[in-house]
């Protein structure tokens, strides 16, 4: 799904917390961090479940397979706890395939064009997984990698590590990653990505997380209150690739400068939403050169939970759960159309095809780099 001066909106900022979903942990290095068995995979892999604590009690836990955010609990303005991202209790669920529920995406996150794209005048054919193109890695993308696990910095972040070898799913060169959550004790739950490559490739790593800020499985999203700061988005064609067009946000269903309900406009008869069968699309943050910048703010109206975005990254998809269909989650909670949304901070999609994108090209001797935070408040 895939780098300024910090601009501020208007936030009301509040003490928040989070607890994870797992059952108390078997085993503990510190008070701050926790591991468990979470299951083995089809192959007999094991894999475990890592729950991050910060001063406050806030927690956020996280297993090595697909890296994924299994859990992030946040209370509203009461104080009442509520799961916020969508996913499973178990991995099974996870095994049996998922709409990218709260994964790490790579090597190359969003789509890929027919599946093929040139780097130095040789062609490299990809693994086409969405029709001919390439969606979020290929077949068998970073999501569904066992990551090397270690708890860093005392126990307030976890470094997940995964060599993707090359040639993997068709990409050029041996990619060393990492990836890097952490819980400060200002409720930021930060996602930091660091890559190196022995030869020229492309790299586009996001999270795919989905949110529901009135809790997974209470209904949709749709009366969530959405600012993103951008004056463009990247429209689509027919299979969803951008056509090259920075084309303006301004009197269009996705200007979204000044705070929107999602549902307000997601059912105009747009090109571009019927196109999507609702958002599904990347926008062109506003930002002035490099460091974190405020990518996006939500509310949810009823629970007065905030999430706020920053990120490094040029670009943001939205997605609003448009295909999601009736999948058994947490709780045995039914996730249905529209129940989640994504905000994938990203370069933007097929810029291996996309020369005049900000250029997603990594070469020995270079390191790429990103920074992703979700900050949580209430107001």
């Amino acid at each position: 799904m895939h780098s300024g001066r910090l601009i501020i909106f208007a936030a009301v900022l509040g003490t928040i917390g989070l607890t994870s979903c797992a059952p108390e942990a078997r085993e503990a290095s510190t008070s701050r961090f926790s591991r468990q068995s979470f299951g083995r995979t089809d192959t007999g892999e094991q894999v475990e479940l890592y729950t991050l604590t910060n001063s406050k009690g806030v927690t956020a836990a996280i297993t090595n397979y697909g890296g994924i955010l299994v859990s992030l609990k946040v209370p509203d303005r009461a104080g009442q706890l509520a799961d916020v991202v969508l996913g499973f209790d178990t991995l099974d669920g996870y095994l049996k395939g998922h709409p990218y529920f709260g994964a790490i995406i790579g090597r190359y996150g969003n789509r890929i064009a027919k599946a093929r794209f040139t780097l130095n005048g040789v062609e490299y054919r990809l693994a086409p997984n969405e029709g001919e193109n390439s969606l979020h890695g290929g077949i068998k993308g970073f999501d569904k990698a066992v990551w090397t696990a270690k708890e860093i910095d005392g126990g307030k972040a976890l470094e997940l590590s995964y060599l993707s070898k090359d040639g993997e799913e068709g990409f050029p060169g041996n990619l060393a990653v990492k990836v890097t959550y952490s819980l400060n004790d200002e409720n930021e739950l930060k996602i930091d990505y660091t890559a190196t490559t022995d030869k020229d490739t492309v790299v586009n790593l996001t999270n795919h997380s989905y949110f529901n800020l009135a809790g997974q499985g209470e209904g949709d999203v749709l009366d969530h209150v959405v600012t993103i700061n951008a004056d463009r988005f990247t429209p689509v064609d027919s299979k969803l690739i951008p056509t090259g067009e920075l084309r303006s946000v301004a009197g269009t269903p996705f200007d979204f400068r000044t705070p929107h309900r999602i549902g307000e406009r997601i059912n105009d008869r747009d090109e571009q939403l019927i196109l999507g069968r609702g958002y599904d699309h990347n926008f062109v943050l506003n930002r002035t050169g490099e460091g974190l910048a405020l990518a996006a703010r939500v509310v949810e109206p009823k629970t007065g939970r905030v999430m706020e975005v920053l990120t490094t990254e040029p670009g943001m998809q939205f997605y609003t759960g448009n295909f999601l269909d009736s999948i058994t989650g947490k709780g045995g909670k039914v996730y249905k159309q529209r129940y989640g949304f994504c905000l994938e901070t990203q370069h933007f999609p097929d810029s291996p095809n996309k020369p005049e994108f900000p250029s997603v090209v990594l070469k020995p001797g270079q390191e790429y780099r990103s920074t992703t935070i979700y900050r949580f408040s209430v107001e």
